[in-house]
């Protein structure tokens, strides 16, 4: 299917060349739901390669089918779960920037432990991304986004920066739009692997 990236192999680390173009920067929209996100971005920054992941094979098809009709050279989807692909997939520091938008909170105190924001996952976020990339982070949801500021605190590896709504080019997801309609506020966390190892 046009649009859809499948690996030769799901057993092994990619390299960045099955990804990604020469050179160019990799950005990695992690459940990407409709793709609209993931396809603004494709079209605002021609030269950035993106890769969405989506476990959904409807979702799939869908995102597949637009990328293909607006002839998005830069976008491609996965099919495969979030957290496989960031802990198993991805080579090491070949990420610019990695995001992850209003992904299910598993509000219940029993769901918690599913998560994807966990110590493991941000050890493979920190290993995946290059020297000064990045990692956003973006919920409705206060207690989730709170648990994911604790979660990083702990880790302790990453450097908080400003995430203002309008500091910088940052098209909303489908989920985004609906809740914001609802009256609902964005809980947004910026962080950055340091340039060098201290």
């Amino acid at each position: 299917m046009a649009g859809e990236f499948v690996p030769v192999d799901y057993f092994r680390k990619l390299g960045r060349a099955e990804i990604c173009r020469g050179d160019r920067l990799l950005e990695i929209d992690l459940g990407c739901g409709d793709g609209s996100f993931l396809m603004e971005m494709a079209r605002k920054f021609p030269d950035r390669d993106f890769l969405g992941t989506e476990r959904l094979l409807g979702r799939v098809r869908k995102v597949c089918k637009k990328i293909t009709r607006q002839h998005l050279e830069n976008a491609r989807v996965l099919r495969l779960d979030s957290r496989y692909v960031v802990e198993w997939l991805l080579p090491e520091a070949s990420v610019s920037r990695l995001h992850l938008l209003c992904p299910d909170p598993w509000p219940k105190l029993r769901h918690n432990r599913r998560r994807l924001v966990q110590a493991e996952f941000l050890e493979s976020v920190h290993r995946a991304l290059g020297p000064g990339g990045e990692f956003l982070f973006m919920t409705d949801h206060e207690e989730y986004f709170q648990w994911a500021e604790g979660k990083v605190a702990d880790f302790g590896k990453f450097e908080l920066l400003e995430w203002e709504e309008n500091s910088f080019f940052y098209p909303k997801t489908d989920f985004q739009q609906l809740w914001e309609s609802e009256g609902k506020s964005m809980w947004r966390l910026r962080c950055r692997k340091p340039l060098t190892v201290a």
